[in-house]
């Protein structure tokens, strides 16, 4: 087995994944900005028998994402896995009508510089292993644009076409690209919501390969 890097990892969705994704083998990296929360968390996942190890890096830094993303490679192993799912900042939800230019600059730092960063730091690795999987987790203003969110809803856009033409462009090569929309929040013990139950999900869009875009619940629920 090799390593999943998760970027944006936290004690939710990516201690979950984390878990997940250990039980079947792999070493996880874990990649967000402060380096102690990391390292808690790692050791409670070690507690947990998984193999996991922080990098700290912002995502709004692509030079220093990178850099990361090279250090777990180099002290892991190969990334075969790449999840992309830092959560936005609440700043980034303007309502379209006050939405300056200069509003949406740190929502495309961190939709679309930095997974573009990420995705090409990895992507060499995962073709000399001649097979990869990159997973976006966005939340539904990418489906669904929303007029009181439109620094996501805008982003979140560029970064859904991106990967889907990541997806078009990489499918010959053994690397398959998915989207997970999670509409809303999520929330532990929602039966779809949950993060093992998201998790889970991630886990199977790896395993089983097909399609681009996936949603966690409905739209509206």
């Amino acid at each position: 087995m090799t390593v999943i890097a998760i970027v944006g990892a936290g004690p939710g969705l990516g201690a979950a994944v984390a878990r997940r994704f250990g039980r079947e083998g792999h070493d996880v990296a874990l990649l967000a900005r402060d380096q102690d929360r990391l390292d808690a968390l790692a050791g409670e996942l070690v507690a947990d028998g998984v193999s996991a190890r922080g990098f700290a890096a912002d995502v709004r830094d692509p030079q220093a994402l990178a850099a990361a993303l090279e250090a777990a490679a180099s002290a892991l192993g190969p990334i075969e896995i790449l999840q992309y799912s830092p959560v936005p900042h609440r700043d980034f939800m303007r309502p379209v009508l006050v939405t300056k230019h200069t509003d949406l600059l740190g929502p495309v730092e961190f939709s679309v510089y930095g997974p573009v960063a990420a995705v090409q730091q990895v992507l060499p690795g995962m073709r000399s292993l001649g097979r990869g999987t990159i997973l976006f987790v966005n939340g539904g203003t990418a489906a669904v644009p929303h007029p009181d969110r439109a620094g996501t809803s805008i982003a979140f856009a560029a970064e859904s076409a991106y990967g889907h033409l990541l997806h078009d462009r990489l499918s010959c090569e053994g690397i398959h690209v998915a989207q997970l929309i999670i509409p809303g929040a999520i929330v532990p013990g929602h039966r779809r919501k949950d993060p093992a139950a998201l998790a889970d999900v991630l886990w199977s869009l790896h395993r089983d390969r097909h399609g681009f875009r996936h949603f966690a619940d409905d739209l509206d629920g």
